[in-house]
């Protein structure tokens, strides 16, 4: 047996994003349930959310951010052989979103899968994809978290409507002589699972907010700081922390309790929503695109959600 030549380390390239054309403020949602701006962002922080359109699928928006990283990255279709999307929305099952992706991206003849850990998904499939480009399995890698939970919502539900949005990030990893992506530090609570579920494929998303939010806001710093200390890193050296977009009370408890006090806090949820598994990528394409971190910087990137599931690394800002 001859084992390939392995890469030291993994980074990533570029980031990419895309969101829907329209926007659902919280006065709209006023008109179609019992709510104000101000009961919905006391509680979660979001004054306005993307929601695709009715024809506008998962692969729909994973193809464009896709498309965006790919061309960021400088690499063409042809250098791409692995393919991996990050969703929980998909309306069928088969076939699955990165097949269709590269496809229509003309990436030809890549593995191409979908990983299924909810929020947490893109930290799963970027340490996935790490594990691969390391090993010898991938030369670069693609990964994109898309998620249409518009359809999985009931819109008179304002303990669900007001949080989950629609929208894809995207990021691709390839060789590096040094590491630009640190372990992943991931784990669950399957005996949490009824927390956040949908019953059947008739059914909607139901979600337990206050057991999430005592989860999120206890078990969840010292995950962030196991993935400072397995990479490395001090929280007081980061640039740049990039959790889920769960909830902003979420995320400012957790920032808190990290201690990384010069870090930027992603706080995209404020007009994106709760995307799931593109809050990630998406978050910090847009910081990026805005020069609120730059190359070289250092980023904890944190996900979490139903399952229960998390997973966090630090990475290298491309």
């Amino acid at each position: 047996m001859r084992i390939p030549d392995v890469a030291p380390g993994a980074k990533v390239l570029a980031f990419g994003h895309y969101q829907p054309a329209t926007i659902v403020t919280n006065d709209d949602l006023a008109k179609v349930m019992d709510t104000n701006d101000e009961w919905i962002q006391s509680r979660v922080g979001i004054r306005e959310r993307r929601i695709a359109s009715e024809g506008e699928s998962v692969e729909d928006m994973a193809v464009q951010a896709g498309g965006k990283a790919l061309a960021a990255s400088g690499l063409s279709a042809s250098d791409i052989d692995l393919v991996i999307v990050a969703t929980c929305t998909l309306e069928t099952q088969i076939p699955n979103a990165a097949a269709v992706v590269a496809h229509r991206l003309g990436i030809e003849s890549p593995g191409a899968f979908d990983v299924n850990a909810a929020c947490a998904g893109f930290c799963y499939a970027l340490a996935t994809a790490s594990a691969a480009v390391r090993g010898g399995s991938a030369r670069n890698v693609l990964v994109i978290g898309s998620e249409k939970l518009s359809q999985w919502v009931d819109p008179t539900d304002r303990s669900t409507a007001v949080i989950f949005a629609d929208g894809a990030g995207a990021a691709v990893v390839a060789p590096s002589d040094t590491p630009g992506i640190g372990p992943v530090v991931w784990g669950s609570a399957g005996d949490r699972s009824d927390a956040i579920i949908i019953n059947d494929r008739n059914d909607s998303l139901h979600q337990e907010g206050q057991a999430v939010f005592r989860w999120a806001t206890t078990a969840l710093h010292p995950v962030a700081r196991e993935a400072c200390e397995r990479a490395g890193v001090d929280p007081s050296e980061l640039a740049a922390f990039v959790p889920h977009q769960a909830n902003l009370r979420i995320i400012e408890a957790i920032a808190r309790k990290l201690g990384a006090d010069k870090a930027v806090i992603a706080r995209d949820i404020v007009t994106a929503g709760n995307t799931s598994a593109a809050s990630i990528p998406l978050a910090l394409s847009r910081m990026i695109e805005r020069g609120e971190v730059r190359s070289g910087d250092l980023a904890l990137v944190l996900g979490f959600g139903a399952g229960l599931t998390y997973a966090g690394q630090v990475i290298e800002v491309p």
